[in-house]
């Protein structure tokens, strides 16, 4: 047998997977990348803006918590918590409104 034979039917399919697992995880790899560039513009094309109307929104504090307000609306957006710090620091008319919404006061 000389050092030029063949490759055997088992080295064939060895090299044809380890082939198809580069050329997968390439394809993987290349997919989170322009999933990550997507989130990225994304982002940049959102972030602080009106999910209403689109315009600006303007970060203002509010007793002690930082709300975001439409520069154009004027809707009021609070992120995920801030409602139940309003709640807290506010037991009065607007834990009685909210209730009414199924929201329960701290």
């Amino acid at each position: 047998m000389d050092s030029f034979s063949k490759p055997s039917e088992k080295e064939d399919e060895y090299f044809a997977r380890r082939e198809f697992q580069r050329r997968k995880e390439e394809a993987a790899r290349r997919q989170a990348a322009l999933a990550a560039s997507e989130r990225a513009h994304a982002r940049e094309l959102h972030h602080m803006k009106c999910p209403k109307c689109g315009m600006d929104l303007v970060e203002m504090s509010f007793q002690g918590i930082s709300i975001d307000k439409c520069s154009a609306c004027e809707g009021i957006w609070l992120d995920p918590g801030e409602l139940d710090s309003l709640l807290k620091k506010e037991r009065g008319g607007i834990g009685r409104i909210l209730s009414v919404f199924g929201r329960k006061e701290g």
